[in-house]
């Protein structure tokens, strides 16, 4: 790149500028002190705090705001919540060995049209006395545009366990696990209900 040589209006402009410039005293400047915990420059907040450890006698340690991490996906929540229902089921229907009595494909559903008609199909498969059904969601379609505001991927992928834990569904539902690759994989629930009395 080429450098640009200061015109004469530049030299005045400048000129101006340093004859209007007071030098500053050494004195003037304030060293910096660093804080030897944190190795940042000292805030007001955190010599107040260290001055109160002084006088209290204890540590009192910088004030921690919640976190905020994103929320984890929903197929982490699912796979760390407990089981309900007993071990060697739940591995065979992790593993795609129990075949589901009742099937729900929500494709295509706004989540205005969806919430009622799962919870009428779940009801009803509870009824019916069935045990295991499976809730195909899909997998969602990428629709963020790149905005401020992220948009979640999977709208129905997200609420449909939300649902399925709240009342009235919370009372028939045992168990939710993701579905085996084999009955959907990622795009798909297996809801286990409770036995009907």
């Amino acid at each position: 790149m080429k450098r640009r040589r200061l015109t004469a209006e530049d030299r005045e402009l400048w000129d101006r500028v340093r004859a209007s410039a007071e030098p500053m005293q050494r004195s003037d400047l304030e060293v910096e002190r660093f804080d030897p915990d944190v190795g940042l420059p000292a805030s007001p907040a955190r010599s107040l705090r260290k001055a109160q450890s002084v006088i209290l006698g204890k540590p009192v340690g910088p004030s921690r705001g919640p976190s905020h991490n994103l929320a984890p996906a929903i197929h982490d929540h699912i796979r760390q919540a407990p089981v309900q229902m007993d071990q060697k089921s739940f591995g065979k229907l992790k593993r795609g060995k129990l075949r589901p009595e009742g099937k729900i494909d929500l494709h295509g559903m706004t989540l205005e049209r969806a919430h009622p008609v799962l919870t009428g199909f779940v009801l009803n498969a509870h009824a019916q006395g069935k045990r295991l059904i499976l809730v195909v969601t899909g997998k969602g379609k990428q629709r963020d545009e790149g905005g401020p505001i992220p948009v979640r991927h999977g709208a129905l992928r997200h609420q449909v366990p939300q649902w399925l834990a709240m009342q009235p569904l919370k009372s028939v539902v045992l168990q939710i696990a993701q579905a085996h690759v084999s009955h959907g994989g990622g795009g798909a629930y297996y809801v286990y209900l409770r036995r009907h009395r």
